[in-house]
């Protein structure tokens, strides 16, 4: 019998199929799957056999008697055979080969399988509606959609499954095992497939690609997603003889309840959720629910701290893959996504939809409870927590609480004095990105938003919009105390405290004073800092404000924009011709001091006036010592120390500390 392994000679043929054998009996035991005789039965569930081999070996099943065990991981198995072919995963042996592109396999029968996708052989057809498959066992698997079969139950969620292979690796979601682990970072899985995938990306292989613009994948999920046709790559030889099937783009699955399309069943079942409420998978941790075990061990990360995918460039980690793709994106400045209305590219396809609803003016999301609309189902959200108070975000370090999670980011980086984003023309760094898209537009000098009644431009769209107020005159924001009505927030804030007493948020710990936004105290401590940052190109004259700048600017070109409707007079500030056109009017001042009754046009100068009876002087020289009641002073005085003559005669050159001796001497000339 064995010098017939060699010789090759098979004395017994089946009369039948004409296949040819060695031993009798094994001639024998193939005629019987022709009369479909099996004579050996399982006394536990009923199952026939061939031979009694057969039988034993399915008996195991029942007993859990695994007799073969590997020496190297200690895994046992039921027969020799699956014993063989699991110690090929140590050794890496695969000793079948494709002869059309010379692929290894570790089993001969899986080499058979992977043949039939150079030939194209489906051998086995469901008779229900037609579609092929190159095994037996993926048929019988297909007719259970058909009969809804679905033997095999999870005990612990009664989740129940096609086929024992998937009951497997659902179980792993509840006993954590993952297996398969990659030899080159570690990194474990729960199904081998996972892991082929996963070792792509240290190899670069790329075996999927697109049948319409080439670009390859590792993974065929993503041709799906695409297209909803996959196809391997083929030699060129099998690429001319092999007829390509071209994407339909059908979405076959539609959801009963709103006719959304979607491509496979599994991702239906996912959707519907959405209309039952459904969320089976749930934290542990703080019992917050899912609708998927994706975003469920995305949110888990969140408790662990775990952020798997870094960075190559920067050493940036992040919770998903899908976030460190985009993060890299700003390395390369890929932007692929571009709005065919005003040409503006993102870096994702969701950023360019919600970016549309812009020109198209389309809020899909609405409120229940007031009817205001939004471009966004998370800004939804974060508004409907405004009815409810809920604040799901809470500071570790001060207890603060926010509505957004992106809220609470912005708030921590106070108490770390992180400032991720910065300017690559000034050095200057932001706490968001938005701040830093502002600033740029101080050297751009870019005013996007325009007014159409005046042509008043804007920074940003929140600046035009209060601006709109002067034309409408609404003041939608009132005080409940005494009624006075605003045109913005913050004036209504900076009034209220008039009421309560409060003292502003942001303190100066040089003198003290007192300011209701963070920018005015930063324009303040230039004043103790003698910092100057904006600077005049014509005279070289500084200032502390871009404002003060452009004022300054029109002593230049004499420009005088505000213009007095009744005598018209011009004036280069706006508070200037507010004061002339009391003259017309016969209006008092609207600042009147409670000593001496004197009335002055804006608050500083009635503030600078009550120090006159106070005798208060808050701005000190750090050189001398001098007090002034006003940082004018404060700052005429120092060039005495520094030596500074700013003002100078345009007729003589004669240069002067002050501007009042300017003026004193031009009368000279004149």
């Amino acid at each position: 019998m064995h010098l017939k392994t060699h010789t090759g000679e098979k004395s017994y043929s089946c009369d039948q199929c004409g296949k040819s054998f060695t031993q009798s009996s094994s001639l024998k035991s193939h005629h019987k799957l022709h009369t479909g005789e099996k004579p050996f039965i399982c006394d536990q569930c009923g199952k026939s056999f061939i031979n009694s081999s057969n039988l034993t070996v399915h008996q195991r099943k029942h007993t859990g008697e695994k007799p073969f065990s590997c020496n190297q991981c200690g895994k046992s198995f039921i027969t020799s055979s699956s014993l063989t072919i699991h110690q090929r995963v140590h050794t890496g042996e695969k000793p079948h080969h494709c002869s059309d592109c010379g692929k290894s396999f570790s089993m001969s029968h899986t080499l058979k399988m992977h043949q039939k996708t150079h030939t194209g052989e489906k051998s086995y057809s469901c008779d229900q509606c037609g579609k092929s498959f190159t095994r037996s066992s993926s048929l019988i698997s297909h007719r259970k959609l058909h009969t809804g079969e679905k033997p095999f139950s999870c005990d612990q969620c009664g989740m129940r499954f096609i086929t024992s292979g998937s009951l497997t690796v659902h179980q792993r979601t509840h006993t954590g095992e993952k297996p398969y682990s990659c030899d080159q970072c570690g990194k474990s899985f729960t199904t081998s497939s996972y892991l082929t995938i996963h070792q792509r990306r240290h190899t670069g292989e790329k075996p999927y690609s697109c049948v319409q613009c080439g670009k390859r994948y590792s993974d065929k999920k993503f041709v799906r997603l695409l297209f909803f046709t996959t196809e391997k790559i083929l030699s060129r030889s099998e690429h001319l003889k092999k007829p390509q099937q071209r994407p339909t783009g059908k979405k076959p699955h539609c959801c009963s309840d709103c006719g959304k399309h979607c491509k496979c069943s599994s991702e239906l079942k996912i959707h519907q959720r959405v209309h039952t409420g459904e969320k089976p998978y749930s934290c542990d941790q703080c019992g917050k629910s899912f609708t998927t075990s994706s975003n469920l061990t995305k949110h888990q990360r969140i408790h662990t701290q775990e952020k798997p995918y870094s960075c190559t460039q920067c050493g940036k980690s992040f919770v998903t893959s899908s976030y460190l793709t985009l993060h890299q994106r700003t390395h390369t400045g890929e932007k692929s996504y571009s709005c065919d209305q005003c040409g503006k590219s993102y870096v994702t396809s969701s950023s360019l939809k919600v970016h549309q609803r812009t020109h198209t003016g389309e809020k899909p999301f609405s409120c229940t409870q007031c009817g205001k609309t939004f471009t966004t189902s998370s800004s939804l959200k974060a508004h409907q927590r405004t009815h409810t108070g809920e604040k799901l975000y809470s500071c570790n370090q001060c207890g603060k609480s926010f509505t957004r999670s992106s809220s609470l980011i912005m708030h921590q980086r106070t108490h770390t004095g992180e400032k991720p984003y910065s300017c690559n023309q000034c050095g200057k760094s932001f706490t968001q990105p938005n701040g830093l898209i502002l600033h740029k537009r101080t050297h751009t000098g870019e005013k996007p938003c325009s007014c159409t009644q005046c042509g008043k431009s804007f920074i940003q769209a929140s600046c035009l919009k209060v601006h709109l107020r002067t034309h409408t005159g609404e003041k939608p924001y009132h005080c409940s105390d005494c009624g006075k009505s605003f045109v913005s927030l913050s004036d209504l804030k900076s009034h209220q405290r008039t009421h309560t007493g409060e003292k502003p948020p942001y303190s100066c710990t040089q003198c003290g004073k007192s300011f209701i936004q963070s920018s005015s105290l930063i324009v303040h401590q230039r004043i103790h800092t003698g910092e100057k940052p904006y600077s005049c190109t014509k005279c070289g004259k500084s200032f502390t404000q871009a404002s003060c700048l452009k004022v300054h600017l029109r002593t230049h070109t004499g420009e005088k924009p505000y213009h007095c409707s009744d005598c018209g007079k011009s004036f280069v500030r706006s508070s200037d011709l507010k004061s002339h056109q009391r003259t017309h009017t016969g209006e008092k001042p609207p600042y009147s001091c409670t000593q001496c009754e004197k009335s002055f046009n804006q608050s500083c100068s009635l503030i600078s006036h009550q120090r006159t009876h106070t005798g208060e002087k808050p701005y000190s020289c750090t050189q001398c010592g001098k007090s002034f009641t006003q940082s004018s002073g404060l700052i005429a005085h120092q060039r005495t120390h520094t030596g500074e003559k700013s003002h100078s005669c345009h007729q003589c050159d004669k240069r002067y500390s002050v501007k009042r001796s300017l003026i004193k001497h031009q009368k000279i000339h004149t």
